[in-house]
């Protein structure tokens, strides 16, 4: 028991401080998120003209991968990425529908995803109706052989034609629900022509699409899911780019050293990068050289982050913002995160197949941190946090006579707290109405009413007790079963937060 104590409270400081120092890393990766938008944006106007991008025949082609599956709705993106500034005839948007589905359409639909993308097509004028394609993959499979369906060699030689150039073209991705600016090809095409090209781009996406549809407390989970792209995502490539160059320019000043200067830097400063699955584009080479989208895991967008990091490729950030839904109830919200969590646990062994296959510090930094603060924290953080805030209160009067240790004790546990409601209930709305300037359309994210300004800030923490319900959710599915089988979200049958689903969870 002398010892116990003493190693608990030391726990606890441990556990506190790095609740504040994630918080405060969040702080500022929301702020360099804005601040990157804000900058891009500004200079909107100065990227090149359409007309000049036709004439020109080094601009990037663009195929755009649209996977889905009983999405009634799915014409509010086609129409979006129709509307894009591009020259037509080097933008291809593909549909990848499933035959299951074309057999067997949902009862409310009444009609499959296909039928719907076929009717729409054939009101488009002539020259849209070469711009848009729809194919089915047969057999079962998720998003991930869906996108691999429209990247076949043969399909993509009809699209493209015989003769196309896999370094020059990009495939993107959106999801059905997803509502992209219309500028996102020609800032890339601007990059690519400056010379400032990437293999494959991340854009910020925001789950607003479906706002004002929510009640308040589901504002609240949209805001706070949105943030994580911001604070995490973004800010996460954003703040890679910078960390190789500093790597770089260390073995450059120390060749004699570089040799332990690069694998110590990669195993305790790199980080992983993150893809979304949407608004997201990879260069055609690449992803055949990574052989496709990945299929071995539940998350197919993840996985490819880790193998483009492990091969060296840099996904740099994309300022043009993408609005996609949230779930409209809490339990599709869980479904949501537990399929999330699924690809979690499926991306452990294939990060742990690849540092076996290619032993490196990068490789096996990248499994540690995946096991640590993703399959280990994520289901017990929402807990593990609080319980150790509590504690680490309670055991500081223990050390009341040593103020080097009694004032730490106490002012991180503080901090902490105060910093989840500033970060998470303060300064993550304004991060979003600094952004909701820029959407591609109008959403009214402003809290107006003392009840709204109350619950934004004080049930901040209501998507993590969700999101950790899912987790939780399959690990017990796992420990019952032994397999879980990630559900898809549903967006065929609506039930509007609006209407109290949201209020009585």
């Amino acid at each position: 028991m002398d010892l116990l104590i003493p190693l608990l409270f030391a726990l606890c400081v441990v556990f506190n401080l790095r609740a504040v120092f994630k918080l405060l890393v969040d702080w500022k990766g929301m702020r360099a998120t804005v601040q990157f938008v804000k900058a891009a944006y500004a200079r909107v106007n100065a990227l090149p003209a359409e007309d000049a991008l036709e004439r020109d025949d080094r601009p990037p082609t663009f195929l755009h991968l649209v996977p889905a599956y009983q999405e009634p709705e799915i014409t509010g993106t086609l129409r979006a990425l129709l509307s894009s500034r591009y020259p037509h005839g080097k933008l291809h948007v593909v549909v990848v529908t499933k035959e299951e589905e074309e057999r067997a359409p949902h009862p409310a639909m009444g009609i499959s995803t296909g039928e719907v993308v076929r009717r729409f097509r054939a009101e488009l004028p002539p020259y849209q109706q070469k711009m848009v394609w729809q194919i089915a993959m047969p057999g079962t499979g998720r998003k991930a052989h869906q996108l691999n369906w429209g990247l076949r060699p043969e399909f993509l030689r009809e699209v493209l034609g015989e003769r196309f150039d896999p370094a020059r073209c990009f495939i993107g991705v959106s999801d059905a629900d997803s509502l992209p600016d219309p500028n996102v090809y020609c800032w890339i095409a601007q990059e690519e022509l400056a010379g400032r090209g990437a293999p494959a781009y991340q854009g910020v996406t925001l789950s607003l699409a479906n706002f004002e549809r929510l009640d308040l407390r589901g504002r609240v989970c949209a805001i706070q899911q949105s943030s994580i792209f911001m604070r995490v995502s973004i800010a996460r490539l954003l703040n890679e780019v910078k960390r190789v160059r500093v790597l770089e320019a260390l073995c450059r000043r120390a060749l004699w050293a570089a040799w332990l200067i690069r694998p110590v830097f990669e195993l305790f400063f790199r980080r992983s990068q993150i893809c979304l699955g949407h608004n997201q584009f990879v260069r055609l080479d690449i992803l055949e050289a990574l052989g496709g989208f990945p299929t071995d895991g539940a998350t197919e967008d993840s996985t490819l982050g880790y193998d483009l990091g492990m091969r060296g490729v840099l996904i740099r950030a994309l300022p043009m913002l993408e609005l996609t839904d949230l779930p409209e109830t809490p339990e599709k919200v869980i479904r949501q995160n537990a399929r999330w969590y699924k690809g979690v646990l499926d991306d452990a062994p294939h990060l742990w197949r690849a540092w076996r296959a290619r032993p490196s510090a990068f490789n096996f930094a990248q499994v540690c941190r995946h096991v640590g603060n993703k399959v280990l924290e994520w289901p017990v953080a929402v807990l593990v946090y609080p319980i150790l805030g509590f504690l680490g209160w309670q055991l500081a009067y223990l050390y009341r006579e040593q103020p080097l240790l009694f004032v730490p004790a106490l002012a991180f546990p503080a901090a902490a707290l105060g910093l989840s409601i500033w970060v998470g209930g303060i300064v993550t709305q304004r991060a979003i109405e600094d952004l909701a300037l820029y959407l591609p359309k109008l959403v009214e994210v402003r809290r107006r009413t003392l009840s709204e300004k109350f619950w934004g800030i004080f049930r901040c923490q209501t998507y993590w007790l969700l999101a950790t319900r899912g987790a939780w959710r399959v690990l017990l599915t796992l420990l019952r079963t032994g397999r879980y089988e990630p559900a898809k979200t549903d967006r065929v049958i609506r039930d509007p937060m609006r209407q109290g689903s949201y209020s009585r969870s």
